[in-house]
Formats: C-alpha cells, structure tokens, sequence
C-alpha cells in the first residue's frame, strides 16, 4: 500500500476491516474523520492495531487511539 490508501475489507463474520499505511500531513484530518465516522456508523467495538514501525507517536480523541 502507498500513502494516502485505505483498504476496507468485509470478512465472511461481518468484521469490517480498514488497513493503512502512512497518511500524509494534507490527508491525515481527512481520513482521521473517515475512520471516526465509520466507527460511529457500524456501531459495536472498535479495535486499532498499529503496524511495527509505523507511528511516530500514538495517542487518543476520545476513545480512538491512533498514530501520527
């Protein structure tokens, strides 16, 4: 994956699963508002793994953890 590249997958249990690899600067508002409002839209519990090496530091808005 490239930046600025979201991939969403449907698993065969309904799991909606989003992978990304490092946002740009210009992008990272944008699809932080994405993320959320998916969040907030498919209801139920949400869980954020970070890839090895991929973040410079991590941290919350609210209840969502991510990286920049």
């Amino acid at each position: 994956m490239s930046h600025d590249k979201i991939m969403v997958t449907i698993l065969e249990d309904g799991t909606i699963k989003m992978e990304t690899n490092k946002i740009s600067v210009a992008s990272h508002v944008n699809a932080e508002n994405f993320l959320k409002e998916c969040f907030r839209l498919a209801g139920g519990k949400s869980t954020v793994e970070f890839k090895k090496g991929l973040a410079v530091h991590e941290h919350a808005h609210g209840e969502h953890l991510h990286a920049h």
